[in-house]
């Protein structure tokens, strides 16, 4: 009830949300998000994105001026903590960052994964998504 209000509430005084998190359905495509003034695109393959596989791992970022060659994206589980796990994605063709990495299996069955950008200048944006069984 609170979370509509709120809504309301900003909707009645033209007010909007910042998105910092995007929850995606990364199996249907790419995702975008605007986080510190920059638009950032997220994509993963192959698709369906499954655990325990070699998954390549896409970022775009418009624009992308003042940012270093290399970057962190690190995965995590939210509310279960799986052990650190990033990839590093190097700059390869303008402003589009590269990299490989595995999302293990949760134990428990788990599926949703967060995805965030380690970079204070893109305010660390995350995204949000579930991966196949």
């Amino acid at each position: 009830m609170a979370t509509l209000a709120l809504f309301v509430s900003l909707l009645s005084t033209g007010n909007t949300l910042r998105a910092k998190e995007l929850e995606c359905n990364i199996n249907n495509g790419p995702c975008t998000l605007v986080s510190g003034g920059r638009t950032v695109t997220i994509d993963i393959e192959p698709k369906p994105v499954s655990p325990m596989q070699e998954l390549s791992f896409s970022v775009t970022i418009a624009p992308c001026d003042a940012l270093p060659e290399k970057l962190l994206l690190d995965l995590s589980m939210p509310g279960m903590m799986m052990g650190k796990n990033q990839v590093t994605l190097a700059r390869t063709a303008g402003c589009t960052y590269r990299g490989k990495g595995v999302i293990v299996r949760c134990m428990s069955g788990r599926t949703l994964w967060q995805a965030t950008l380690l970079s204070a200048t893109l305010d660390n944006p995350a995204f949000i998504f579930n991966v196949s069984k």
